[in-house]
């Protein structure tokens, strides 16, 4: 925690997409957000946000190439809240379709598949999202919840982790967590006051990580 009580967030720098979005976004709800690919403030950091715009090859390799992939898992699974966004979610799973060569983190089982072929690809628009479980990210949003999405592959909606989804051809996975893990497949940084909010619950876990 920094000494003006703001709890530092640590955004993984890869060099791809516009990743100092996310960090202003994360500011405004009351984190010290900074985008670093120094491996010792990630260590020191509360929490760390994975973000992704791209191909899923295209970041895995920069990631990769910068050593952030090793960082990332054990960020993971060290208790600090954790949240990936977009392909940052999708960086999570073992693969995806889109660059069946590339091997994801593995942090989340199963791959990412293409969306059906009887919607429009990418899914570029504001959809509504149904939370299935209670859960910090979604604690102080009342429905209805419209999130803005923009990707053309998706996780199985049916996997455990999953506490929301969004209907685009069939359900799709909208969020996921397991234990101090989040992730979103929407981009709660363009998602309004609504997407602040769940930034907000995000940062309010690191406050309370570090309080506790």
């Amino acid at each position: 925690m920094t000494n003006d009580d703001r709890p530092l967030v640590a955004v993984l720098d890869y060099g791809i997409g516009n990743l100092r979005s996310a960090q202003k976004a994360l500011e405004q709800v009351g984190a010290n957000a900074q985008l670093t690919s120094d491996h010792g403030l990630i260590a020191e950091a509360d929490a760390v946000v994975l973000p992704g715009v791209g191909a899923f090859g295209a970041c895995m390799a920069a990631l990769r190439d910068r050593g952030l992939d090793e960082v990332a898992v054990a960020a993971t699974a060290d208790g600090r809240p954790f949240l990936g966004v977009c392909v940052g979610m999708q960086m999570l799973f073992e693969g995806s379709d889109e660059s069946p060569g590339a091997t994801g983190l593995g942090v989340l089982p199963g791959r990412l598949r293409l969306l059906p072929d009887t919607v429009k690809r990418p899914q570029m628009q504001w959809n509504l999202v149904e939370v299935r479980r209670p859960s910090q990210l979604f604690a102080a949003i009342e429905d209805p919840v419209w999130m803005y999405f923009v990707h053309s592959y998706a996780a199985d909606s049916d996997d455990a982790s999953v506490i929301a989804t969004c209907d685009y051809g069939g359900p799709v996975a909208a969020a996921v967590e397991r234990g101090s893990l989040w992730a979103t497949q929407f981009h709660p940084e363009k998602s309004g006051s609504v997407g602040l909010k769940v930034l907000r619950g995000f940062v309010d876990a690191a406050r309370t990580k570090v309080g506790a």
